[in-house]
C-alpha cells in the first residue's frame, strides 16, 4: 500500500485548504483512512478519520466543525477540507491506512501505512 498526499501550502488565517491523499491497493474500499498533523517540536496528533463505507467519522476536538473527512472510493483517495484556518493548524500533515478491523482509529498504533505528509501553513 502506498499513499500520496497533496494539497498542503501556505494560507492566510480563516482560509482554506483541501488536502488530496491518493492510495494503492485493490481493497481501498475496505479500509478505514485517517489524517494526522505533527507540528514542530509536538508529537503527531490524531486529525480526523473515515470508515470504510463513509458512515462514520471521527474529528478531534480541536478541528471539529471546520475540517471535514471524505473519501472516493471509485478514485481511492480521501480529502481532508479544512476551513476556518488558525495558525495553529500548521503543522505536516499525514493520511494514513488501517487494514485492521476494530481498532479504534483515533490513534496512532491503529494504523498501518503511512503517507509522507504535506506541509501547511497558516500565516496570522
Amino acid at each position: 500500500v502506498q499513499l500520496q498526499a497533496s494539497g498542503g501550502g501556505l494560507v492566510q488565517a480563516g482560509g482554506s485548504l483541501r488536502l488530496s491523499c491518493a492510495v494503492s491497493g485493490r481493497t481501498f474500499s475496505s479500509y478505514t483512512l485517517g489524517w494526522f498533523r505533527q507540528a514542530p517540536g509536538k508529537e503527531r496528533e490524531f486529525v480526523a478519520a473515515i470508515t470504510w463505507s463513509g458512515s462514520t467519522t471521527y474529528y478531534a476536538d480541536s478541528v471539529k466543525g471546520r475540517f471535514t473527512i471524505s473519501r472516493d472510493n471509485a478514485k481511492s483517495t480521501v480529502y481532508l477540507e479544512m476551513n476556518s484556518l488558525k495558525p495553529e493548524d500548521t503543522a505536516v500533515y499525514y493520511c494514513a491506512v488501517q487494514r485492521r478491523y476494530g481498532l479504534v482509529p483515533t490513534t496512532r498504533p491503529a494504523y498501518d501505512y503511512w503517507g509522507q505528509g504535506t506541509q501547511v501553513t497558516v500565516s496570522s
